[in-house]
């Protein structure tokens, strides 16, 4: 069939959660029976937000073909099955940049370029990229609706829906119904509001989420209807949940998947949304508990481990547990010791770039390595464990990663000059000079297990790829020594030159990878090294009450 297009918009304020609005209508569509892609436009300047600090943007999260990308893309993967690309994430900086790119090898033939229709046309064509086959594409528009850099990317898609006919679109609008306490009710008004700035620009909204801490009264619902011009059935309470994988069962029960199969002209199957219903349930009645230290610097924003956090989620699923993140800064570790990192029941060390905190890192690495509680480190978190093993097992004080030092005389962590890159199948060659983009290792790679490791047995096979983000790796020429004091190369590359995964002996569990596995993650299909890590965080916890 002719492709649909779903467009997500939003209004009054940032954070109502578009994203997961937006991956739940995906996932209520494909319990129909329905393919989709998904996709995010995000109206910032910059080209992508890899180079962004993740307290401005939150998480990077990484594809498989290595793009860098918003932190909603990881939502619509974790909720759908729709097979993301650089094709799925567009920002002003990246649309603009291929407009000015065509201007200056002179694809305009010497007109004036402006923003309608050059820019508009750019979008659209962004727009339609991404569809591949499939039966629906659900394009989110990033910020809020007044916003003067999101203009262009609202015009293009009230463009879109003259382009590709008015039954191929479906414009659904986000916005928010406060409770107002000292009146003691909802209010109205900026909805109406956001919805009259949206209609100012064009754009009428077929269907509008209501963020709601309350569900909507049937009047209320009609009031919303009668001033924004959207019948009472399209009005749909987006109420707040205990679990964010509540949400797309939450829309069901009002019927929002049969509403925009109605409005968009689509038969379909009855939805088949028994794998949420149970998931829902094993949330709900965990039968154990742990808590996991999260050691990291970027603890103040959560949505800086939104894929991390998710992702522990999935592993106590996996074990019927439920898992409480403690967020430790590894600054206050450093300065104040291991108070809040002492009786967890695993620790964890993410990725992170930069000096701050790593000396409270290695502490919190040194705490689970001595006192035989599970670790999992990862990126950088697996770099701390590297130089945690090598100052104190080998005794080398001054090891350390040449990020942080350039002058260490034993850099176990160092920037590799020269690598075969299996994605581009060459000799990739990089130095401190080079872009910081251009020095990343980004996206899918292969990893060969060794076999009898903790890797290898949370697998439960011999060759994987994982996911990476990240400019450092482990230094070769310090392996041999690591290895015979107990340090395990248990993952390499191909070829065994990039070293992906290290465990330690005699240890109930310790691990730290390369790669990002937080990305590959999925609520119904929990990754493997997250699983075994909850696994033995609870077997830890158990032993410690005896």
């Amino acid at each position: 069939m002719t492709p649909k297009f779903i467009f997500v918009t939003g209004g009054v304020l940032s954070s109502l959660g578009k994203g997961l609005a937006a991956a739940s209508i995906g996932a209520l569509l494909e319990a129909r029976g329905l393919s989709v892609i998904m996709q995010k436009l995000d109206p910032y300047v910059n080209v992508d937000p890899g180079t962004m600090n993740p307290f401005q943007h939150g998480e990077v999260y990484v594809t498989d073909d290595g793009a860098e990308t918003d932190l909603d893309l990881g939502h619509y993967e974790r909720f759908t099955n729709a097979k993301l690309s650089k094709k799925c994430n567009y920002t002003t900086g990246s649309i603009y940049e291929s407009v000015i790119n065509k201007e200056r090898r002179g694809d305009y033939l010497g007109g004036t370029v402006q923003i309608i229709p050059h820019v508009t046309d750019e979008i659209k064509r962004a727009i339609q990229g991404a569809v591949n086959g499939v039966d629906l594409s659900i394009v989110e528009i990033g910020g809020t609706v007044g916003d003067i850099e999101g203009l262009p990317f609202l015009e293009a898609i009230r463009q879109f829906r003259t382009d590709v006919g008015k039954e191929n679109v479906l414009y659904i609008h986000l916005t928010l119904v406060p409770y107002m306490r000292m009146a003691g009710e909802l209010k109205t008004k900026p909805t109406q509001h956001s919805v009259s700035e949206l209609r100012r620009v064009g754009i009428q909204p077929d269907v509008l989420l209501c963020r709601s801490e309350q569900p909507l009264s049937k009047s209320l619902k009609e009031k919303i209807a009668l001033f924004c011009n959207v019948e009472p059935e399209a009005v749909i309470t987006a109420i707040d949940v205990d679990h964010i994988y509540e949400v797309p069962l939450k829309f069901h029960e009002q019927d929002l998947d049969e509403t925009i199969c109605r409005k968009l002209g689509i038969w379909t199957r009855a939805p088949q949304l028994q794998n949420w219903e149970d998931l829902v349930y094993k949330l709900k009645n965990p039968a154990h508990e742990v808590t996991i230290a999260m050691v990291g610097k970027y603890v103040d924003l959560k949505e800086s481990y939104k894929s991390l956090n998710e992702a522990l989620v999935h592993g106590g699923v996996a074990n019927n547990t439920k898992v409480n993140i403690r967020y430790v800064d590894s600054e206050v570790v450093e300065r104040d010791g291991l108070a809040e990192v002492e009786g967890a029941d695993g620790v964890l060390v993410p990725g992170g770039f930069g000096a701050r905190g790593v000396e409270g890192k290695i502490k919190a690495v040194q705490y689970a390595r001595e006192n035989r509680v599970p670790y999992f480190g990862i990126c950088y978190g697996m770099h701390m464990a590297v130089v945690e093993f090598a100052r104190h097992v080998l005794g080398w004080k001054e090891a350390h990663t040449s990020e942080i030092d350039p002058n260490s005389p034993y850099p176990v962590i160092y920037l590799m000059r020269e690598w075969f890159d299996y994605r581009s199948q060459r000799i990739e060659k990089r130095d401190e000079l080079s872009d910081l983009g251009g020095t990343m290792r980004l996206g899918a790679y292969p990893c060969h297990l060794t076999a009898e490791t903790l890797a290898a047995k949370a697998y439960k096979i011999d060759d994987i790829s994982e996911r990476h983000r990240h400019r450092y790796e482990f230094n070769n020429e310090f392996r041999t020594a690591l290895e015979e004091k107990g340090l395990v190369v248990s993952g390499a590359s191909p070829d065994g030159e990039l070293v992906e995964i290290v465990e330690i002996k005699d240890h109930p569990w310790f691990l730290g990878c390369q790669f990002h596995p937080e990305f590959k993650s999925r609520p119904m299909n929990p990754h493997p090294l997250f699983r075994d890590f909850v696994r033995a965080a609870l077997r830890h916890h158990n032993d410690k009450r005896g």
